[in-house]
């Protein structure tokens, strides 16, 4: 049983999804310094220079090749500039699960990339790696990420009570943790079948088509897609 998942990098017609790199660490310290990023996720805050330069050059790799996930640098097609980050974790190889986790950079908000770039692992993740479920998990006043889980067709679930904390930023600017419920939100390839005509393929909220380009013995890049 495969229990790693390969090196690859996806790109739609605006986004290149890759593997972190050293000089990703500037706009990666930026973009987990973000009060809505502090707010929702469980990074360490202030998210240093050091924290980024351990997670794109080693950690966001082990996740890789220990199995854990995959983790994908999300950046525009035309710019190459950093727009956030889709991090598969929790993977359960036997069941052929996996749960989500995303994030989108400041400047980058309000143009659909962080639906997208999921969709783009979705995709990949049913048609080229067979799993079976992608899970989503959302603070319950997360609204812009459940909002990225319904455009790209997630079903909720339910509710997980008081199973998550958030942090709430107090007059004085210090940050404090309280907590919150989760809302499971799945996605599974049935609910991706109407993407299957090539004609209709970019038909989900105007996202482009994904395709793979997988690394090779020498380790350059091959494309491939799944028609």
């Amino acid at each position: 049983m495969t229990t790693t998942f390969p090196d690859v990098t996806i790109s739609t017609d605006r986004l290149v999804l890759r593997p972190f790199d050293v000089e990703d660490v500037t706009a990666l310290a930026e973009m987990m310094n973000d009060e809505q990023v502090t707010a929702w996720t469980s990074l360490p805050h202030p998210y240093t220079h050091a924290d980024a330069h351990a997670w794109a050059t080693l950690h966001s790799r082990a996740e890789r090749t220990e199995g854990r996930g995959i983790v994908f640098a999300v950046t525009e097609f035309l710019t190459q500039r950093l727009v956030g980050s889709v991090h598969l974790k929790n993977t359960d190889w036997r069941t052929r699960s996996t749960e989500a986790g995303y994030v989108t950079a400041p400047w980058a908000r309000g143009e659909g990339y962080a639906g997208e770039s999921v969709l783009a692992v979705a995709q990949w993740l049913f048609r080229d790696q067979r799993f079976e479920r992608l899970e989503i998990r959302t603070a319950a006043d997360n609204t812009a990420s459940q909002q990225v889980a319904q455009k790209i067709g997630c079903i909720s679930e339910g509710v997980l009570r008081n199973a998550w904390t958030v942090r709430a930023q107090d007059a004085d600017g210090t940050w404090t943790d309280t907590r919150t419920d989760l809302i499971v939100w799945s996605l599974v390839p049935e609910d991706l079948e109407d993407l299957e005509d090539p004609d209709e393929y970019g038909g989900r909220e105007g996202y482009g088509r994904a395709v793979v380009h997988r690394a090779d013995a020498g380790g350059h890049r091959v494309c491939a897609d799944w028609n």
